[in-house]
């Protein structure tokens, strides 16, 4: 409720204490007759209780259906923060990795369109098999440069650099009672490089990687691991992600989403949210 809301309900209950306790203080002094109204100080007295009695009957049911309605879908609601990793919690700066090499334009593109940029990166995230099947099949997409390749794979944990406000955004949300889990897509070379740089995940009250389950965003089955594993229920759960794709697919199980472009603007969202 709203300062002015308060203010006017207060002012109404003084208003109508006043009209019944004054009659009371006249039957003292006996204003009218010149003696003391026993009748009249009974009834102003049962009014004035009648009154508080019924004004806090009016507090109490409006406190059970304000919760009610948030426990519905009003503000107030959320208690789980879900969070992406890659590009919201860390940086994932492939590309000025890729240009460390210094291969000409022409290699530098076609390893990009085999690796990074290609259909190969995000499905080994799925985690089906070895590394080196991985290797094999990023090599196939351009076997040229295979030597090459092979370097840029095994040296690409170093596109990981954890955001310097990750883990204090995590530890003030656990501050303010918020529960934080992690949803994300993560192979296994790249979790077994880096994970120790991922100092957020000590503050997490649940994780799925996508490496471990076998499962990707966006599609429905990783989000349902995530709300069957830890005994979520959608409506009380915000997903906080870098693509679009994969909050609208969190948005059509029922969790709110948060498409990320930087700490910011995702802050300035939750908060719009009731997230604060």
């Amino acid at each position: 409720m709203k300062k002015w809301k308060r203010f006017a309900a207060l002012a109404a209950a003084v208003i109508l204490l006043a009209v019944f306790c004054l009659p009371m203080v006249f039957a003292l002094m006996g204003i009218n007759t010149g003696e003391f109204s026993q009748g009249l100080f009974q009834a102003s007295l049962f009014g004035a209780m009648a009154v508080a009695v019924l004004g806090y009957a009016i507090w109490l049911v409006y406190r059970l259906l304000n919760k009610k309605k948030q426990g519905e879908g009003g503000e107030g609601m959320i208690k789980n923060v879900i969070f992406d990793v890659g590009r919201v919690l860390v940086a994932f700066d492939w590309e000025d990795y890729l240009k460390s090499f210094g291969f000409p334009e022409e290699e530098y593109n076609r390893i990009a369109e085999a690796t990074f940029a290609g259909p190969v990166w995000p499905e080994r995230d799925r985690g089906l098999y070895d590394e080196e099947e991985y290797i094999r099949q990023f090599t196939e997409r351009a076997p040229e440069y295979a030597e090459d390749i092979r370097k840029v794979i095994e040296g690409s944990t170093a596109t990981i650099k954890t955001y310097p406000y990750a883990e204090t955004w995590v530890k003030y949300l656990k501050k303010q009672g918020y529960h934080t889990y992690v949803l994300s897509n993560y192979s296994d070379y790249m979790l077994a490089g880096t994970r120790d740089r991922l100092t957020f995940l000590k503050d997490m009250d649940g994780i799925v990687f996508s490496c471990e389950v076998k499962e990707l965003k966006p599609e429905p089955a990783i989000y349902k691991v995530l709300l069957d594993r830890y005994g979520l229920k959608p409506q009380e759960c915000i997903f906080i992600d870098d693509t679009a794709e994969n909050c609208e697919a969190a948005r059509k199980l029922g969790i709110q989403a948060v498409c990320f472009q930087d700490f910011k603007q995702a802050a300035a969202e939750l908060e719009a949210l009731g997230v604060k």
